[in-house]
């Protein structure tokens, strides 16, 4: 993000978000990257609205027998707070943040998701 001081324009990092690693489905990543594109938008803005969504609802309702098997690591960055209350809201639940955030892609709101420009923004 961009901060204007004293008539500058000076790069900075946007401390309120925060690296993550995680495994996901490669088929919902694969599904996400084509909604993103359709979207103008990136696929952990996507993830960050249906995690929003599911913890305003508090409720999970998550088969761990159906756990995908074509898991990959997938690493980006997430909202600080977001992903501290998704933690607990796992922990909470008896699930992993992967299953949570699996769970997620249902309940994204493209209506009101960041774009790609998000990042470029001046503050």
């Amino acid at each position: 993000m961009w901060k204007l001081v004293d008539g500058n324009l000076i790069h900075t990092t946007d401390n309120s978000r925060v690296k993550f690693r995680t495994n996901i489905s490669h088929s919902i990543l694969e599904s996400l990257k084509v909604m993103a594109l359709k979207h103008n938008t990136h696929v952990n803005y996507l993830i960050e609205s249906g995690l929003q969504t599911v913890l305003t609802q508090g409720v999970v309702s998550f088969n761990k027998e159906l756990r995908p098997k074509d898991r990959v690591q997938y690493k980006t960055t997430y909202d600080k707070e977001l992903l501290e209350s998704t933690k607990i809201f796992a922990k909470e639940h008896n699930l992993f943040i992967n299953d949570i955030i699996e769970y997620s892609v249902e309940f994204i709101d493209t209506e009101n998701v960041k774009n790609n420009s998000h990042r470029f923004r001046v503050e």
